[in-house]
């Protein structure tokens, strides 16, 4: 495990990971604890206390660890498509990341019509809405059917007790949520990494379903993919088994 001595030497460049019972003051989040250092630098210390996996599979052993090591998998596989935060995982429990400050709109990619909440696009399909999200969707899907092409469906990032909102790609310029330039790029980034994403999961014998990015933006202002890729807080996983008609 990487040393405190060392970790420090790393910083600004890099905010790090995990579990630093230092007496510095502490600001606390869903899954990461900024500590302020004395000499007005800052330590992010990213944990795996809560997600949205926990919801799922409770009691999956070394759950922190497993999505750790994805992430870093994935995040190796899609560096040349766009800079991530990741510097190194020196530990199974820790990842090294760069400063970054997150952009106020996740990016949902959407590979297949499917899903059964009202929002869903499946839902709202069979329901006869054939303008969803801001696309219009063919006539003769079915559910779990391949879209024609991927389509990304943003939302906001919630804050506490509140739900997220779904937006349309237009409305993420027109709401000050991003510049045309960035969002361009963003969404450019997304149907890549989705399109990389696919493909390495059709070679395992998986296919990926859809998935949900989020990106942010250095202290030089280099906009890069951050937090989990494809795992199973943000990816669905299925085989072609798993997709009933």
């Amino acid at each position: 495990m990487i040393d405190q001595t060392t970790l420090l030497q790393l910083i600004p460049q890099a905010i790090s990971a995990i579990e630093l019972d230092w007496p510095y003051a502490r600001g606390q989040g869903k899954v990461r604890d900024l500590f302020s250092l004395p000499d007005g630098r800052r330590l992010l210390v990213a944990t795996d206390r809560l997600s949205a996996f926990d919801r799922v599979l409770t009691a999956v052993p070394f759950k922190g660890q497993v999505l750790n090591e994805l992430s870093a998998f994935w995040f190796e596989r899609m560096a040349d498509i766009i800079p991530n935060h990741l510097l190194a995982v020196p530990d199974p429990n820790i990842s090294l990341v760069r400063e970054c400050t997150p952009l106020p709109v996740e990016v949902i990619v959407r590979g297949y019509i499917t899903g059964v909440t009202k929002t869903s696009l499946w839902t709202l399909y069979a329901a006869g809405e054939r303008h969803v999200y801001g696309y219009t969707l063919p006539e003769g899907l079915r559910k779990n059917d391949p879209l024609p092409t991927p389509l990304i469906t943003p939302t906001t990032k919630a804050g506490p007790g509140q739900h997220d909102e779904r937006l349309t790609c237009a409305e993420v310029v027109e709401r000050g949520f991003m510049d045309a330039d960035t969002w361009k790029a963003v969404q450019a980034a997304a149907l890549a990494i989705f399109r990389r994403g696919q493909e390495i999961a059709q070679s395992a014998g998986f296919l990926l379903v859809d998935t949900k990015y989020e990106f942010g933006r250095a202290p030089d202002g280099t906009v890069m993919l951050i937090d989990e890729v494809h795992t199973p807080d943000s990816s669905r996983f299925w085989t072609e088994e798993g997709f009933t008609q």
